[in-house]
């Protein structure tokens, strides 16, 4: 069977959350209303959150047991610091996470531990409120096992309503710890207990709330743990409470619903904790490293309103994070660079000289919150350049060197989309470099980063010559001959987007479109094309020509599909052919990676040249990374992950790569490290 990793279920994650709650009238919306969302989030959030501390075994933190750090007196005290410290940079959130439910009133609605919290959520609010700052409060998804009482608990404000007329009558459990019962929201009673809960938060003037454990999504799937109505619902009873409430969604959400979730929610989790759940708060390894992969497939949908949640910052104090200063400061530029909300799960008491440093450079926080989700230019080593064009016409870019040692990273300006010579600006050390052109390069520690600000010359960028030229889909048949799907970044005069692109293959012109993505098709068979694209803005002005997508097309006979089942190949070590109903041919190759390999020994190609891989996979975890090798050449392919469990449905990735002529060429799957898993491989197109 496929492996997947699984959270740990601390018994302060199970406790979840407290809420002591007042009687008021409920307001209930039409089945088919579609509300706006309760907060504009019109920038990331910024802030502090609990959990990080409560998770830790880090010495005298938690000291009577899991997650005992949370209580009254401790959330004061970082609220102390949020106001005195962070505040002036833009931090104003205090987000109280799971582990301070005391039980349920007598309509379900949960109340406080009256130990830990002795004056009550709506006190503590009040608290936070004084310091001009704002209040987060924390829910598991469905109907707490605990809140059932036999059915028998009414609904407040609605009649006839009780919690046996919220779920399903084989009671079926829900949430990435099934520590709740699926609500059922055909029924009417099921939106007035949402309301009645967002009413009792707005009561006390929570700002924000976090949903946990809603699937698909949190390594769960099917119907079960299908959470889409649940937010639904609760996007609609927040927007009825008439409170700016901002809604985010957790633990590693599935991005097949991205659509629900972007719909009904401020922000979605890509990721599993990035807690380690050991004796510091993080490690590079345990999971830190792990966002470069899984944030990829969810970068177009970050933008005002809906943000990608990377979850917590915990840079502040590098002996209890865990972290070398390299990693701390690479951990925070992937944050910013992401547009991602900050919140730090640091003891803010706490804070070494450089991790105040880091939290509070303001010139990495306007990154941060000019919400433009940059993207790599390439993951096939680990020396990555990522970058974001921003409003102004100038560029963030960041260079990682996430091996193991140190290493040189080069960003070709080119393809980026940058023309002429630049100033640079490093934005950790706060100063300008030397202009530069044609490349930026640093040599970088293991773990290491630079971010920078990129300002082209505004005449010799204008057009900008459209950036990252690439391939997504590619198909050969008999009948309609080759076609490649090329994709690009989007050019611009200034502030004003090219009006149309041209496509070339070399200096011949084959076609003119408006997108910045296009299918050519009727290419000839066994032939090479070197595709690049001009920019042409409203005014006949032409960019400089794209970079070069050079390819070559499969021969007459189209396409080959190459079955990772089938008998011709090696499948060796701990690697397994397993079942897979929807999957080519009802077979896939699992369990690769450590001693798993899959090879395919005999792939065909008609000449010399770069041909477009289609690799079909299953990965029902987050996104796993595979080493491809070549005819003995190495390189990286993360592949994006489902977060659900589900090990049937295939996905698809297209990747360049070099082939010899003649059937004699070796692909081979296996993982980067022994200790690296690998998506299953359903088959490959090339």
């Amino acid at each position: 069977m496929s492996r997947r990793t699984t959270r740990l279920l601390t018994a302060a994650a199970a406790a979840l959350l407290a809420i002591t709650v007042a009687q008021v009238p409920q307001a209930v919306a039409a089945p088919d209303a579609k509300p706006a969302k309760a907060d504009s989030a019109a920038t990331p959030y910024m802030g502090w959150s609990s959990w990080s501390l409560e998770s830790t075994n880090y010495p005298g933190v938690n000291p009577t047991g899991p997650a005992s750090f949370l209580n009254e007196a401790n959330v004061v005290k970082q609220t102390d610091v949020v106001a005195s410290t962070l505040k002036s940079h833009g931090y104003n959130y205090v987000n109280v996470d799971a582990g301070w439910l005391g039980g349920f009133d007598g309509y379900a609605r949960p109340l406080s531990n009256a130990t830990t919290f002795p004056h009550g959520m709506k006190w503590l609010g009040d608290y936070i409120h004084r310091k001009g700052l704002k209040f987060g409060a924390y829910l598991a998804v469905g109907l707490d096992l605990r809140a059932y009482n036999n059915g028998n608990t009414p609904i407040y404000g609605a009649k006839d309503c009780y919690t046996r007329d919220l779920v399903y009558p084989d009671l079926r459990t829900t949430n990435g710890w099934n520590s709740s019962y699926k609500i059922d929201f055909s029924k009417p009673c099921s939106q007035a207990y949402i309301n009645s809960i967002a009413t009792v938060l707005a009561g006390w003037g929570v700002d924000f709330l976090k949903l946990d454990g809603v699937g698909p999504g949190s390594f769960q799937g099917g119907a079960n743990y299908d959470n889409t109505s649940d937010v639904q619902a609760w996007n609609t009873a927040l927007v009825n409470t008439g409170r700016k409430i901002q809604f985010v969604i957790s633990w590693g959400l599935s991005h097949r619903q991205a659509s629900v979730w972007k719909a009904n929610s401020n922000g979605a989790r890509v990721e599993t904790d990035v807690e380690c759940y050991c004796d510091t708060i993080v490690t590079w390894n345990n999971s830190v490293k792990q966002r470069f992969t899984d944030v990829v497939q969810w970068i177009p949908d970050a933008g005002p309103g809906y943000w990608n949640n990377l979850d917590s910052l915990d840079v502040g104090n590098g002996q209890m994070d865990g972290i070398s200063d390299a990693e701390r400061q690479s951990y925070m530029t992937l944050w910013a660079i992401e547009a991602a909300p900050l919140y730090a799960g640091d003891d803010l008491t706490k804070l070494d000289s450089y991790g105040l440093s880091l939290l509070t450079n303001d010139e990495v926080i306007a990154v941060d919150q000019a919400g433009i989700a940059a993207k790599p230019v390439s993951q096939s080593t680990q020396q990555q350049v990522w970058y974001a064009r921003n409003k102004d016409g100038s560029y963030t870019v960041a260079l990682f060197n996430l091996g193991d040692a140190t290493a040189g990273v080069t960003a070709n300006l080119a393809q980026l989309g940058i023309n002429g010579t630049v100033k640079v600006r490093d934005l950790w050390a706060r100063k300008d470099l030397a202009p530069a052109t044609g490349t930026i390069s640093a040599q970088l520690p293991s773990h290491g980063s630079e971010l920078l600000k990129i300002t082209p010359n505004a005449k010799d960028n204008a057009p900008n010559p459209p950036g990252d030229l690439r391939a997504t889909a590619a198909s050969g048949t008999t009948a309609a001959g080759n076609s490649v799907t090329l994709a690009w970044d989007p050019s611009y005069s200034g502030s004003t987007a090219a009006k149309s692109y041209e496509v070339y293959n070399g200096t011949t012109r084959l076609l003119t479109t408006t997108s910045t993505s296009v299918t050519v098709a009727s290419l000839a068979p066994s032939s090479t094309f070197d595709f690049n694209v001009v920019a042409v803005t409203k005014d006949g002005k032409r960019s400089l020509p794209s970079t070069t997508f050079t390819v070559s097309t499969p021969d007459k006979n189209g396409s080959i599909n190459y079955e990772g089942e089938a008998a011709v190949n090696i499948v060796s070590g701990g690697a397994s052919i397993n079942d897979c109903g929807p999957c080519s041919g009802g077979k896939k190759v699992g369990n690769l990676g450590g001693t798993g390999h899959l090879t395919f020994p005999n792939v065909w190609a008609p000449k010399d040249g770069t041909y477009l891989m289609t690799v079909a996979y299953v990965d029902g975890d987050s996104g796993r990374t595979a080493q491809v090798t070549v005819n003995g050449v190495p390189f990286r392919l993360p592949t994006a992950g489902s977060n659900d469990n589900d090990w049937s449905t295939p996905q698809t990735v297209v990747v360049p790569i070099t082939l010899k002529a003649g059937g004699s060429n070796v692909v081979e799957f296996n993982g980067p490290t022994p200790n690296d898993y690998v998506a299953d491989i359903d088959k490959i197109t090339i």
